[in-house]
């Protein structure tokens, strides 16, 4: 799971695998660790009670809680996303933003994409 922030925004990437995890067993946690054995921590969870997407920060750890319901829809179809957005206590919004993660176009050195989703632009020709 990738996780990207950006002013008041949240977004997460997921793989087949993490997809599959989050609609069978309802959460997918990551951690990146940092010297002094502290680590940060962020999940993305799929709850019966959540009616919207939200994004919460608590002990280092930003957790993503989705809609149920929203979660299945987009785990058994072609969705790419799903995305919403919060009021914050100064009135500003954050936008949270959960997406399939998508194979590159053109191939990187390194990257292990096995478990990603097919680009819908592959044989387009289109980058």
């Amino acid at each position: 799971m990738k996780l990207r922030i950006r002013d008041n925004s949240v977004r997460l990437r997921l793989t087949r695998g993490e997809v599959d995890m989050l609609r069978d067993e309802g959460i997918v946690n990551a951690r990146t660790g940092f010297p002094g054995l502290r680590e940060f921590q962020y999940r993305l969870e799929s709850s019966p009670a959540s009616v919207t997407p939200g994004a919460f920060f608590s002990d280092n750890i930003i957790t993503v809680r989705l809609p149920e319901t929203a979660v299945l829809a987009w785990a058994n179809s072609e969705q790419v996303s799903i995305e919403g957005e919060q009021v914050l206590d100064d009135g500003e919004k954050l936008m949270v933003l959960v997406e399939k993660d998508f194979t590159c176009l053109a191939p990187r050195e390194g990257e292990d994409e096995s478990d990603m989703f097919p680009h819908p632009n592959a044989n387009s020709g289109e980058k």
